[in-house]
């Protein structure tokens, strides 16, 4: 990815602007966590922080939804947010409940 950005900007500006263009665009690869992890603990520091993680990882509402949860009763507590978030997990969450030999 680096060397053909590199490479487009040499060539941008100059006579090679043709040869510029024919230089396909490569995306990041982003990974589908969702395959290998059943539960997602992000850290509650704040809305943007969870909002940007569920973006990032394409993650569904109910994977965020303890992370959320935890930072609405308990605010920003840091890395005691995980215990917080397990713990609705364990509980509460009813479309992904915790099961015995969840990952």
């Amino acid at each position: 990815r680096f060397f053909t950005k590199t490479l487009k900007g040499m060539l941008t500006g100059s006579a090679n602007e043709k040869i510029a263009e024919k230089i396909p665009t490569v995306r990041p690869y982003v990974p589908d966590f969702k395959r290998g992890i059943d539960h997602f603990c992000i850290h509650a520091g704040g809305k943007a922080i969870i909002d940007g993680v569920e973006k990032n990882m394409k993650l569904e509402l109910f994977h965020a939804e303890p992370s959320r949860m935890a930072l609405m009763n308990y605010g920003n507590t840091s890395s005691s947010s995980i215990w917080y978030e397990l713990e609705y997990i364990q509980e509460h969450q009813k479309t992904n409940p915790l099961k015995k030999g969840h990952r």
